[in-house]
């Protein structure tokens, strides 16, 4: 069967752009290109400064994520950013073991109600609001507390602030 010539154009141009869009799409699955450190913005550096000795042996699609999260760091004030970099520091000098435990308790907190999340983080930032000394005394007293004590404590509320009790102080 012979098409008319008016029928053939479209067809044509239809299976021209096709050719054109797969590649296209095709480029889209493939994975991110690794990006050097030396290639970073000097912003960036600043920022991603902690991450400096193990940057380029970093998988690049997580350091595609970090250099969009630092796009809206090098907007933040000077003083959240230093947060930032502190916050990267003390990550980096975790161990594999507290790497782990601290996604895991993440991926907890995520996984809880609305409201529940909200509960503990009041509870976060009442403990925040203690004097350094007695969020330190309390420290100590968590972590010399067998597991099933400290669930018993935070039951008790033991010199915390009234109102819903953290699930687990923040370690420094």
């Amino acid at each position: 069967m012979i098409l008319p010539a008016r029928l053939l154009q479209p067809l044509a141009f239809v299976a021209l752009l096709g050719s054109l869009a797969v590649p296209a799409l095709h480029a889209q699955d493939a994975p991110p290109a690794p990006i050097a450190w030396n290639s970073l913005t000097p912003a960036q550096r600043d920022v991603l400064a902690p991450l400096q000795q193990e940057w380029n042996g970093m998988p690049p699609g997580r350091q595609q994520h970090l250099l969009e999260k630092s796009q809206q760091w090098v907007t933040l004030p000077p003083a959240k950013r230093e947060e930032i970099r502190q916050r990267i520091a003390r990550w980096q000098q975790m161990t594999p073991a507290e790497r782990d435990q601290a996604r895991e308790n993440m991926r907890l907190f995520r996984e809880l109600p609305p409201a529940q999340r909200a509960q503990l983080h009041s509870a976060y930032e009442r403990f925040q609001q203690l004097p350094p000394d007695r969020r330190a005394q309390l420290m100590k007293q968590w972590h010399a507390m067998p597991p099933t004590q400290r669930l018993h404590w935070l039951h008790q509320g033991n010199g915390m602030p009234p109102g819903p009790r953290p699930a687990m102080p923040p370690r420094r």
